[in-house]
Parts: structure tokens; C-alpha cells; sequence
């Protein structure tokens, strides 16, 4: 049910922290945890990086693939870099529509930490150091004021994850209220225009009739109104002209 959002500086110990949590949650045994992230993809994160486009496309199918895991009983963890500010509002309005819990992680490191964390990884795993630098870059931190980036929990490389209070933000906290824009509206009635017709005539109708009973200032009861209405019509009316004003 809950989401977890990971996000920080190419490898700066995100998926060290996923195995973590997926460890703790399933000892304590009450949830199944699904990992979502750009291995599952098989992904090449230098070309990917390096296109907009298909930097989009993966943002997208990472986002894609959290919507369908989302579910009443499992916890989704996101691992990637998420380090868009308007990207973690798209998964805010995906908690709010599907009314699930979220919290984010952000794996704090220094540039310098994470570069050499990221020469020790295998050749064909690491960052281009062009890429690297130009993913620091253009890292937009989160900020618990926000309310996509709370709750915030900010862990350094010799911090012990919070597991109780990431627990507590997940299973205990409420959802946050669906809006307007995260709601599915309704589907119109498929009887919409006929009524819609039959209650058009009707006034029309007892309009009619007003004119041949009533003078102005009088009060009329219109169909489909609470509260009777002052007549106002001084010159007699056809049908025509009432149709086109109604």
C-alpha cells in the first residue's frame, strides 16, 4: 500500500538503504516489498542520462511500473535517483489518487563521497564522469516544507536508518485527501440529454402558462428549482424566443 521514495547524488548508498528497509519490513513479516528501480528497467544509465528524451521515457516507465505494483497490502519502494522536483510531485498526485501513504529518503553524500564510491563500482556499472557531474548539477534537493517531499527523512552514509519513524510515516499515518485533479470523474448518465431535453420543455412550458395568468412581480415555480422565481416577462413571448433564451 505505502510508497517509499528514494532520491540523492548518483551512487550515494541509495540501494545500500533499500536492502535495509526490504530486510527490516520483511522480518517483522506483515507486508510483502516490491522494488522498482532503473536495474529492473536494464537500463544504461550513461546513454540514458545523456538524452532528455530518453531520460523522459525511463521517468515515465519508472512511474508506470510503481502504478501497477501499488496495491492495499504491499510496500513500494522507488529506487532512482528522483532527483526532479516536478517528477516527485507526479508521484504525490499518484499517492493521492491511488490514497496511500508516501515518505522520501534522501541519501545525502558529498560529490566527492559518491564519485569515488562510484569509480570503486564495476566498469560497465559506473557513472561517465561526465554524466556524474552533470547529474550533481542538476540534483534538486528536497524540502520538507513541500508537502511531495514530506515526510522527509535525510540519512548520511554512518546514519542508522530511522526504520521506526519511516514505519510509523507509512502505516500509521493517513493518506493524504484526493483532489479534483486525482479523482476519475464520473461518467455522465446515459439518459443526460434526454432528461436534460424533458426538463428544458417543462419550463418552456410553465413559462407559457405564466404568461396567460401571471403579471411581472408575481412568483412562479420553475421544474427542477427550490424556490419560486419573480416573474419578469412584460411583452407575451413565443415559444421560439423561449427556446433559444433557455
Amino acid at each position: 500500500m505505502p510508497l517509499v521514495v528514494l532520491c540523492g547524488f548518483p551512487c550515494s548508498g541509495k540501494s545500500r538503504r533499500v536492502l535495509e528497509l526490504q530486510e527490516r519490513i520483511s522480518q517483522a513479516g506483515s507486508r510483502k516489498v516490491l522494488v522498482v528501480g532503473d536495474e529492473s528497467l536494464g537500463v544504461d544509465k550513461n546513454a540514458v542520462y545523456a538524452d532528455s528524451r530518453k531520460e523522459k521515457d525511463v521517468r515515465g516507465a519508472l512511474r508506470a511500473e510503481v502504478e501497477r505494483k501499488l496495491n492495499k497490502e504491499d510496500v513500494v519502494i522507488l529506487d532512482s535517483l528522483n532527483y526532479i522536483k516536478g517528477y516527485r510531485y507526479e508521484l504525490y498526485c499518484l499517492i493521492k489518487h491511488t490514497q496511500t501513504p508516501h515518505c522520501l529518503i534522501h541519501c545525502l553524500t558529498a560529490p566527492e563521497v559518491s564519485s569515488a564510491w562510484n569509480n570503486t563500482r564495476e566498469p560497465e556499472n559506473q557513472y561517465s564522469q561526465e554524466i556524474f557531474d552533470a547529474l550533481v548539477q542538476r540534483f534538486e534537493a528536497p524540502d520538507s516544507r513541500n508537502r511531495w517531499d514530506s515526510p522527509l527523512f535525510t540519512v548520511q552514509k554512518d546514519d542508522t536508518l530511522p526504520f521506526e519513524e519511516i514505519c510509523d510515516a507509512i502505516f500509521h499515518r493517513k493518506a493524504p485527501p484526493p483532489n479534483q485533479s486525482t479523482q476519475t470523474q464520473p461518467l455522465s448518465s446515459t439518459n443526460f440529454l434526454h432528461e436534460l431535453d424533458k426538463t428544458t420543455r417543462d419550463v418552456v412550458t410553465e413559462l407559457l402558462n405564466a404568461q396567460k395568468t401571471s403579471v411581472p412581480g408575481d412568483l412562479i415555480t420553475v421544474p427542477g428549482a427550490n424556490e419560486k422565481i419573480s416573474f419578469l416577462i412584460c411583452l407575451e413571448t413565443s415559444l421560439s424566443i423561449l427556446q433559444l433564451l433557455i
